[in-house]
């Protein structure tokens, strides 16, 4: 199958695409991040509503293979949807995740409430990344344009990405479940350390959107922090063709290879 996964009942099929760089037989963060979204977005909503935070924490290595999930309303509300999605690799959760999603209104803002604009280039004038080193199936494919600093060589940077194959069979990939795709590679986007000598997965992955976002294209203006005793931050704002629109977190595990 050429998506990432085909979703049959409560039942995922798993295509080996979903592996990333750390383990050839470990998914990569970004794919049950967006199939976790998938699955909260769509659960009913007594209004209509969109995505405000997802929070993924990654409870064990997501092999790659068949898996199920399940889905619950924690807090129903005219204004707010507090919802959990749990995966499975058997009888095993190996992802949970809390997502936030607020009532939208039409609002009359003051005219000095807009987004902040992107001064890096954009999409079709930043240079194309291929970084071989930390290629993976899944890697494969995202497109990557560098406007400040590349792939995976230390220090900030700033990238846009582009998810360029269906996540689910049968569904658009979704404006949130590209915002979700694209912070889970906020460790990439600002290495602290050098790929091939250590290893910096990330445990978990924060969220936030202001607003949904627009185009295929999100752009990934991040930073790393390492600490002296094995943990770290990495840390992103995103943004689209309009202007900035959320932030993203990581918490990073840090291991000498």
């Amino acid at each position: 199958m050429d998506a990432i996964y085909r979703v049959e009942g409560d039942r995922v099929v798993t295509s080996p695409d979903a592996a990333g760089p750390w383990d050839a037989q470990m998914q990569h963060g970004s794919a049950p991040a967006a199939l976790a979204v998938w699955a909260a977005e769509a659960i009913p909503t007594p209004e209509p509503m969109r995505i405000a935070r997802v929070t993924i924490d990654l409870m064990r290595p997501v092999p790659v293979a068949p898996l199920t999930f399940e889905t619950e309303v924690l807090r129903e509300g005219r204004k707010i949807q507090l919802c959990a999605v749990r995966l499975r690799a058997g009888n095993v959760v190996v992802v949970t995740a809390t997502v936030l999603r607020i009532k939208t209104q039409a609002l009359t803002l003051p005219p000095d409430v807009a987004d902040v604009a992107v001064t890096l280039p954009g999409p079709d004038q930043a240079r194309e990344e291929l970084p071989d080193f930390s290629g993976s199936p899944f890697v494969k494919g995202i497109s990557m344009r560098a406007a400040r600093g590349r792939f995976g060589v230390p220090g900030p940077g700033a990238i846009w990405y582009r998810v360029d194959r269906p996540v689910v069979e049968g569904s658009s990939v979704s404006q949130a479940m590209r915002g979700v795709v694209a912070a889970d590679f906020c460790n990439g986007t600002s290495a602290a350390l050098d790929f091939r000598q250590w290893t910096f997965i990330n445990a978990d992955l924060t969220v936030s959107f202001a607003r949904q976002p627009v185009g295929e294209w999100i752009l990934l203006d991040a930073e790393s922090w390492i600490g002296p005793d094995g943990a770290g931050l990495a840390a992103a704002r995103l943004a689209d063709s309009r202007g900035y629109f959320g932030r993203a977190v990581q918490s990073l595990v840090i291991e000498k290879r």
